[in-house]
């Protein structure tokens, strides 16, 4: 066995074990359930979010994970009105409109919410490791030149809204990968064992999963990248506004707030979240110097290839 496995997890377990949280937020993805199998002992409670009205790919998984490491499962099943009234506050708390990051994130702030109404005040996350061990899927098709070079950009922009979200409840979080030990590690280890073929495919976070495979249940350690919208099923947000809007209406109101405010609306989703956003927010400021958005002139952080406003991809 290659030493590197043996230190991919000492130095998650030495960052675990640095933690104080009473709950975690689990999904049954890899990164949540490898923090599970570190806290089996100590039967941290575990909060899920899953919608009841969209396909949602976690509730298998993380009843896997909670059964297999016997660990308290509160599950929160979510109702379409109750996401609806999740989006306002998370438009209201990250100040953007940027349909990806509402989308997942609308996620996190149900299971912090969840959370502090099961009596918890620090929550454990995954955040990071998609970021710092190449879990994200657009990744497996680079190089490992692109792969490094995408890395090392990834590591200067990445932020995590699931600490904007949970400050604003009152609520702690505690991401263990992002430790300074984690952070330092990973950039270590070489490009191709982040992202690795094994059974003829191609995986991010590869050495994770190799690392963890005889330790959590091997269904999760193998289990295909899924964003937290897929996994809580907020993904069918796109398409219930996509019919839930008129087409008419849609073309009309974009329109007047390209008139009004400058702003390019792509889709029915975005229009949605832009119109809650500016009921709280004043419209994108243009004044500031600085490299800008073509769609909403927000502007644009070096190294960035999207925009963290609107969510416009790529720029």
């Amino acid at each position: 066995m290659n030493p590197i496995f043996d230190q991919t997890y000492e130095v998650i377990e030495k960052s675990v074990s640095r933690c104080i949280s009473d709950c975690l937020s689990l999904s049954g993805g890899l990164d949540s359930t490898i923090l599970a199998y570190f806290l089996k002992d100590k039967k941290i409670n575990t909060v899920s979010i899953i919608s009841r009205d969209f396909i949602a790919n976690d509730l298998t998984y993380c009843q896997l994970a909670a059964n297999r490491f016997e660990l308290p499962l509160n599950i929160k099943f979510c109702e379409t009105d109750e996401i609806y009234s999740g989006i306002e506050e998370t438009v209201k708390i990250l100040k953007n409109f940027n349909d990806i990051e509402i989308r997942n994130n609308v996620v996190m702030y149900l299971a912090v919410s969840a959370a502090k109404e099961l009596g918890f005040n620090k929550i454990m996350t995954g955040d990071g490791a998609d970021e710092i061990f190449a879990g994200y899927n657009f990744l497996l098709s680079k190089s490992i030149e692109e792969l490094e070079s995408d890395l090392k950009r990834i590591s200067k922009i990445m932020h995590f809204p699931s600490r904007t979200i949970a400050k604003s409840l009152g609520v702690d979080i505690e991401s263990p990968f992002c430790s300074n030990e984690v952070l330092e590690f990973a950039k270590t280890v070489p490009a191709d064992l982040k992202v690795h073929e094994e059974g003829g495919k191609k995986f991010g976070k590869w050495i994770l999963r190799k690392t963890f495979e005889d330790k959590i249940p091997k269904a999760i350690a193998w289990r295909q990248k899924s964003p937290m919208q897929d996994g809580a099923g907020t993904q069918g947000l796109t398409e219930f506004f996509e019919s839930a809007i008129p087409d008419a209406v849609f073309i009309d109101k974009i329109k007047k707030i390209k008139e009004k405010d400058g702003v390019t609306i792509r889709t029915k989703e975005s229009l949605q979240y832009y119109e809650i956003y500016r009921r709280h927010h004043a419209a994108p400021e243009t004044d500031k110097p600085g490299t800008r958005c073509p769609d909403c002139k927000h502007i644009i952080e070096e190294d960035s290839k999207f925009c963290r406003m609107c969510g416009r991809f790529p720029l």
